[in-house]
């Protein structure tokens, strides 16, 4: 495609009490009172050992299982960038975190956001759609590795409902009249196009919507060139996903994903601060939820068999 036009668009693959005894007839909760064998035939209760880690381990796994389906489906969801329609904000390879919870108490996307959302109308026609093989389906169902067949795309949120966007030349880019300071920019791109499919535009945002558009101006097929559409090349807010807060992989770009100073300026009515950054993965949030739950539960269990014993 040429220098003037879309190139690929930035779609992302997601990164979703039984009583004590062991079952062996010798022990306290085996369907009958435990007598010492082979001892002084006294009737004193035996002291049952405590589970060894290795069956306990399972246990462990089980709730961490849990814990990171629920994650993912309510707090933090990992999305890998497959293209070069965000550079250099984000680079193929690159793993962003997500932020699920906020939406769920209301929040909208505000200006200059990074946000990951459903394809809104056919956005990624002609795409390659990647095969995962069932492995590969089961780490993603439960948030162990990004999802291959979600349709998402990320971009940059310019615009939110009532906002008047436009391009004339070759930039600067107006919202609302006031001009912004790009620098997040690709270099040697200019922020406006000048082109006759959608470089072009002048556009008031409705409200519940969303004008997204991606960082590599001259390489990226988002709101401009998809007005088209059903919704004019608007993004629905309920078709958001999130917020990408932070780069979470590899381990030499990890930084978080901030709201320029550009859209803090006079005129704009720049939105609430930044949400807070979450840093750690889905699956190591449940593994730190899963450990402290099967150490009270032995804790527990070793309380209760000092009761016996008392």
């Amino acid at each position: 495609m040429g220098a003037a036009g879309p190139g690929a668009d930035d779609f992302v693959t997601s990164g979703n009490g039984s009583p004590a005894g062991d079952g062996d007839g010798d022990g306290p909760g085996d369907g009958h009172p435990s007598t010492a064998q082979g001892g002084s035939g006294d009737g004193s209760p035996q002291v049952q050992r405590p589970r060894s880690f290795w069956k306990e381990l399972p246990i462990l796994i089980g709730i961490a299982l849990v814990l990171a389906l629920l994650i993912k489906t309510f707090l933090v969801q990992a999305f890998s960038i497959p293209s070069d329609s965000m550079q250099n904000t984000l680079q193929q390879g690159d793993r962003v975190l997500v932020d699920k919870l906020t939406p769920w108490f209301g929040s909208e996307p505000e200006r200059g956001e990074v946000v990951v959302f459903h394809d809104p109308d056919n956005w990624l026609a002609g795409e390659p759609t990647p095969d995962p093989n069932l492995l590969q389906k089961a780490l993603s169902w439960i948030g162990l590795m990004p999802s291959a067949e979600e349709k998402d795309l990320i971009k940059r949120v310019v615009g939110v409902g009532g906002d008047t966007i436009e391009c004339k030349g070759t930039g600067p880019l107006k919202v609302n009249g006031t001009a912004l300071d790009e620098p997040y920019v690709y270099p040697g791109n200019t922020p406006c196009s000048q082109d006759d499919q959608g470089g072009q535009f002048k556009v008031k945002v409705p409200e519940g919507h969303i004008w997204v558009m991606g960082d590599h101006r001259q390489n990226s097929r988002d709101s401009r060139y998809n007005q088209g559409d059903k919704n004019n090349g608007m993004v629905p807010v309920d078709k958001v996903v999130g917020r990408a807060v932070v780069i979470a992989w590899p381990v030499n770009r990890w930084t978080n994903l901030p709201v320029p100073d550009t859209f803090d300026q006079p005129g704009l009515a720049a939105g609430p601060s930044p949400a807070a950054v979450l840093t750690a993965a889905p699956q190591g949030l449940a593994l730190a939820g899963a450990v402290p739950l099967v150490l009270w539960r032995r804790r527990r269990h070793g309380v209760a068999e000092g009761r016996r014993e008392g």
